[in-house]
């Protein structure tokens, strides 16, 4: 179910434009529009959820799709090799600004900040 709200609904519909880099029946991947890292993408389902507990309970499959094409990517681009990062955040704590369900996979260069001092 889409949200009409939801913007990342309105990339997977095609109503606002974004820069995909992935795309299949369920999943779609695109560029984020501020990166952290060199390559900086978003993986959402195009089945609407809030977040990942959301996701989980209501359709785990959805989980293996959307890591599935992670994998797919960060191995066409090489990030496999050298290594990458995959984020969610849930809630506004967590700084999830966005309330689709997606992931931030991050590579390209060497990341800073998570679990480094």
């Amino acid at each position: 179910m889409q949200h009409a709200d939801c913007l990342f609904c309105k990339i997977a519909e095609g109503k606002i434009p974004s820069k995909k880099v992935f795309e299949n029946e369920h999943v779609l991947a695109f560029n984020d529009l501020h990166p952290s890292a060199t390559h900086h993408y978003l993986f959402i389902h195009k089945e609407h959820t809030q977040n990942v507990n959301d996701l989980v309970e209501t359709e785990p499959s959805q989980m293996a799709e959307i890591f599935q094409a992670i994998r797919f990517v960060t191995q066409r681009e090489g990030l496999d090799q050298t290594g990458f990062r995959v984020v969610t955040n849930s809630g506004p704590h967590a700084g999830q600004t966005v309330f689709h369900t997606h992931f931030h996979v991050l590579g390209g260069e060497p990341l800073r900040g998570f679990g480094s001092r």
